[in-house]
């Protein structure tokens, strides 16, 4: 393990990284992430948090492997519980569900884990839109978004920080309404917060990738509901028709000459 090569995903992730900071990666896994931010000067010192056995062992592996045993402490635990408050200013969540992201976020702040955290790096798989909901109301900024594909899959990374520690941007900017550059479409709120606030700022080829998909999907749900005779599923027939046309029109703003 002299030389960790990251995946794209994670090398993103580590770039949100403040240099000099005390990184607490939390679900580490093979500890790939804090060996790589010691090495890279991102990091100062490191904790690596595993709940389940397996990729705990794996991460001791990986630092002892790495000789940086006494930089980076791997400690078993869920979530945010194998901190003290104030041991790490910066809290990396990387490979989960945005839901699972969310949860260990409000338990951590119920247990004062997130005491003197200046950023928080988040790539969820999925459920990106509830994450940007907890950090939104519970008072935290993103002060960028960033979406990549890789093998197959298309990744977002959250970058946050404390209300009033973002230069120049609150939430209430962010999410308020905004028209599009690229025609009359006038975002919501909660467009904003399923899209992402500033990756419908500059959308590129991924994120118009990403939501053909999620167009994709959602007329083969309307397909299936169209065989139903149901009140209920005329009603789900309406929000998702309205959902496509919305994500249409967003995708009709996107510079042409980024697809």
């Amino acid at each position: 393990m002299n030389n960790v090569k990251l995946s794209n995903r994670l090398q993103l992730v580590l770039e949100q990284i403040p240099t000099g900071s005390k990184l607490a990666d939390i679900g580490s896994d093979h500890a790939l992430l804090p060996v790589a931010a010691l090495r890279s000067g991102k990091a100062v010192s490191a904790i690596a948090g595993e709940v389940n056995p397996g990729p705990y062992e794996a991460a001791r592996r990986g630092v002892a492997e790495a000789g940086l045993g006494k930089q980076i402490e791997v400690r078993r635990g869920d979530g945010l519980e194998v901190l003290e408050p104030g041991e790490a200013d910066c809290i990396s969540i990387a490979g989960m569900g945005g839901a699972l992201i969310a949860a260990i976020l409000d338990r951590g702040k119920s247990l004062g884990k997130l005491a003197g955290v200046k950023l928080l790096a988040l790539q969820p798989n999925v459920g990106e839109d509830i994450l940007r909901r907890w950090l939104l109301n519970n008072h935290w900024v993103l002060t960028a978004e960033h979406i990549l594909e890789e093998d197959g899959k298309i990744y977002e990374i959250l970058t946050a920080v404390p209300e009033g520690e973002a230069a120049g941007i609150t939430n209430e900017q962010l999410y308020h309404e905004q028209q599009l550059a690229g025609g009359n479409l006038v975002c919501s709120k909660e467009l904003l917060l399923q899209m992402g606030p500033w990756l419908l700022q500059a959308p590129n080829a991924v994120f118009t990738a990403k939501w053909q998909s999620e167009i994709a999907k959602l007329e083969g749900i309307l397909a299936s509901l169209s065989r139903s005779e149901l009140e209920s599923a005329e009603e789900k027939r309406s929000r998702i028709t309205a959902q496509i046309t919305t994500i249409s029109e967003v995708l009709e703003c996107t510079p042409k000459d980024k697809l």
